[in-house]
């Protein structure tokens, strides 16, 4: 795990951003972000599922989120970290798997930052796209409500392990 200071988020052309502030810790929503068993609770609008996760938490290490449909197909999300500070951002991206291999075709960058706010956490994530037919790709899959019920889901879990 890095421990560099977090630099400014700029915006972007080709952001999708969705902000909230969840009343919970930055650490819990954390956890939510970076425990495999957590994860397979909230990620994924149901009915989908997530069958599979696996993490190497830092820097350069990879990540795999494998989602599964309502009719048992899986989607594998393979990635890896670009930064990683605990309990307050982590950025990760598919445009490269394991060993810095290229990805055969990237589609985001994920931004997730976790401002402490008294008791609440201002919880911002971005999925910064590699073009603007990209940007338009996730908004029809249905971005501003799939991202927002997972953020749902992601604060209910949150109350519920605090």
């Amino acid at each position: 795990m890095t421990s560099s200071s977090q630099s400014a988020i700029v915006e972007h052309a080709n952001d999708l951003v969705l902000i909230r502030r969840i009343p919970a810790s930055a650490q819990t929503l954390f956890r939510c972000w970076t425990e495999p068993e957590l994860i397979k609770q909230w990620f994924v609008p149901s009915p989908w599922t997530i069958a599979h996760v696996q993490l190497d938490l830092r820097a350069g290490g990879q990540s795999l989120i494998v989602m599964q449909d309502p009719e048992g197909n899986q989607h594998p999300n393979p990635g890896v970290y670009l930064e990683v500070i605990p309990n307050r951002r982590l950025v990760f991206t598919d445009a490269y798997t394991a060993g810095w291999l290229p990805a055969a075709k990237p589609f985001m960058t994920a931004i997730i930052s976790f401002e402490p706010e008294g008791e609440q956490t201002l919880y911002t994530a971005r999925a910064r796209h590699w073009s603007a037919e990209a940007r338009q790709q996730h908004l029809d899959m249905g971005f501003e409500q799939g991202w927002g019920i997972c953020a749902d889901q992601l604060q209910t879990l949150a109350a519920r392990i605090a």
